[in-house]
């Protein structure tokens, strides 16, 4: 029988900025499928402006460390040798290596040109408020270092449909490019009026030579690499349909054997929802929603309504393609998006995605390994890995939940022959100390089940009808299942 499979993204913000990172993956690949760890997120592997940028404000896609530019030859995280070096230590461990890629925007032009633009709202960019006026844009890419090896592309502003910044007039703003059929993409989030341009230099999808060069790259990548699939980055603000025709090329690519997560960050579920139509349900999407209902579990605590925690989100509406996450690395404190989960309820929360039947979960750096940077936070290892291993080890078969009370809620899987020992009960509360009476089968009767949180000392022994009562301490959770021999 398969076992749960458990994601961990490789990064945070502020990991230092030393090129080491590959090395730390690569070193880190063995402990972490003996945890229970078989996949990970790793951060864009493409060179960004500078030897310190995390990724996202990417210059050359083709260039993973190897060539000298943007005064560097390694990225922030290493050289392509040792990026190599990681995927393959994962690999061999059966870990799954998912390459974080960013096809929204272009960062660190080589040169400037002369174009026309019109400026537009920055709160609807639907609505022009000025005439067609020239600036100087940065919008010219000929990668000087790497001299056309691997591709012989290079970008001006007819590839792309807006920018932000005007170096003649020394002026930020939102400047659609003008252009024969030029305009905003029409397949993409619906904020802001339209939400295509996000930032540096956004790439024009309607143009056909941008369609075919990007796919072409995403193939090459995965020549080069070998690596099992991509995170998708910001697709709300990409065309859906060139999201489609990216998926469908990769995974005839890789015959099929290829996973793609893609971020679409929306609290709207019927915009989750539709998108994946649109996308023909090829890709999984990180569950936003239950990451907002958990931050504000954390936030209200005792006042919070945890039997309706899992209504409107993407893993109770969509299981097959949702990834449950508690943090990520925008949501981290000071961050773009940041909506941190207090500490207190940090562990409940990593319960509530790992031991579940649905969704694949994916752990966040900060919290396993801690967070770098002037306010560091310190790895919450402890209270994780208890319930890594009870998903690896514990966490299958009929899942029964008992979401009758509003503070403490309680669930249970009944386990499954072919892994022994199998089964658990798991119990959350919000408010004071509690237990839950729960059913985990008749066979059961007479098991002297433990807390596999170390948080009650006690054993609950099965009755002859094949009911416990489990406990929890106050504003925490509580594992229940059968001791290992």
């Amino acid at each position: 029988m398969e076992r749960n499979h458990t994601m961990l993204q490789f990064f945070e913000w502020h990991i230092a900025a030393d090129g080491d990172h590959w090395k730390r993956l690569r070193d880190a690949a063995k402990e972490l499928k003996d945890k229970g760890i078989d996949g990970v997120w790793i951060p864009p592997v493409t060179k960004g402006e500078s030897d310190a940028d995390v990724g996202y404000g990417v210059y050359d896609l083709y260039d993973l460390g190897e060539f000298d530019q943007k005064g560097t030859v390694r990225t922030k995280y290493g050289t392509k040798e040792e990026l190599h070096e990681a995927i393959k230590a994962c690999q061999e461990q059966g870990i799954q290596v998912y390459v974080d890629i960013v096809m929204n925007h272009k960062a660190g032009a080589d040169e400037k040109e002369t174009f026309e633009v019109i400026e537009v709202d920055a709160e609807n960019r639907l609505d022009e408020i000025s005439d067609p006026f020239e600036i100087e844009g940065w919008t010219k890419f000929t990668f000087p270092g790497r001299e056309g090896k691997y591709s012989d592309f290079e970008w001006n502003f007819h590839h792309f449909n807006g920018t932000d910044y005007d170096a003649r007039e020394e002026r930020t703003g939102f400047f659609k490019i003008v252009g024969e059929n030029k305009d905003w993409n029409d397949e993409v989030d619906e904020e802001f009026g339209n939400y295509d341009y996000l930032m540096f230099a956004n790439i024009d999808y309607n143009h056909p030579e941008v369609r075919d060069e990007m796919i072409s790259w995403g193939k090459w990548m995965i020549d080069t690499l070998q690596h099992d699939g991509y995170r998708l980055d910001a697709i709300k603000h990409i065309s859906s349909s060139f999201i489609n025709d990216f998926i469908k090329s990769m995974m005839a690519h890789r015959d099929g054997n290829f996973y793609i997560v893609g971020e679409y960050w929306n609290t709207d579920l019927e915009a989750c929802g539709n998108f994946l139509e649109e996308t023909e349900y090829q890709l999984d999407l990180f569950d936003v929603q239950l990451h907002y209902k958990l931050h504000e579990v954390s936030e209200k605590g005792r006042d919070a309504d945890l039997s309706a925690l899992f209504n409107g989100t993407l893993v109770k509406e969509y299981p097959m393609n949702a990834v449950t996450f508690v943090d990520n690395h925008d949501s981290q404190p000071g961050e773009s998006l940041e909506s941190w989960i207090q500490d207190w309820f940090k562990q409940s929360a990593y319960a509530l995605i790992l031991l579940r039947k649905d969704g694949y979960p994916c752990v966040f750096y900060g919290d396993y390994f801690g967070i770098d940077g002037e306010e560091p936070i310190e790895d919450k290892r402890e209270a994780i890995d208890p319930l890594i291993y009870a998903r690896y080890h514990k966490a299958y078969g009929e899942q029964n939940d008992y979401f009758d009370h509003p503070a403490t809620i309680g669930w249970v899987r009944r386990g499954v022959e072919e892994i022994q020992g199998s089964g658990c009960a798991v119990v959350v509360t919000v408010g004071d100390e509690g237990e839950k009476r729960m059913f985990v089968g008749q066979h059961r009767s007479g098991e002297q089940w433990r807390d596999y949180t170390n948080s009650r000392e006690e054993h609950v022994t099965i009755d002859e009808e094949g009911y416990g009562i489990f406990p929890v301490n106050a504003g925490s959770v509580s594992v229940w299942a059968l001791p290992e021999e």
